[in-house]
């Protein structure tokens, strides 16, 4: 249940058998790794689109949609299936559900509308930065 935990079990057996295989000492994922607290609602969503954003700023996508493992493909995902058959759009029952607006009375869930999130992420993927390879092109439609 602790990320940090998590990640000091698992790069300690890699960061000795690397460090053997390469003849030096030291941390494995030095400055790679660390933990920060989402204080509020601007940091959650920030930290949630650089995540799905990833596999597109590495040039592993073109698109948020054709991402994979990544929670913005799976809410896509099921709001095109909710689309083609005509349905009331659910969302993915092993994510946390967006439910609304931040300044509303709401329940357990993200404090944003799917439908601007998706804007969100969308606008991000298309900013063009020196710095990365990827970004989701002009010509690429919107996801609805």
């Amino acid at each position: 249940m602790d990320i940090s935990w998590f990640m000091r079990c698992l790069i300690e057996s890699i960061a000795r058998n690397a460090n053997r295989e390469d003849g030096c000492s030291g941390r494995f994922w030095e400055r790679r790794f660390k933990s920060q607290a989402l204080l509020d609602e601007k940091a959650l969503v920030a930290c949630m689109a650089y995540v799905d954003l990833n596999p597109i700023r590495v040039g592993m996508a073109q698109t948020p949609e054709q991402s994979e493992y990544t929670a913005i493909a799976e809410r896509s995902a099921q709001l095109q299936r909710a689309t083609r058959s005509k349905g009331q759009p659910s969302q993915p029952t092993q994510l946390l559900p967006f439910v609304g607006h931040p300044r509303a009375a709401m329940s357990k869930g993200l404090p944003f509308r799917l439908i601007d999130y998706l804007e969100l992420v969308d606008w991000s993927g298309r900013v063009i930065r020196e710095n990365k390879p990827g970004f989701i092109p002009k010509d690429q439609p919107p996801d609805p």
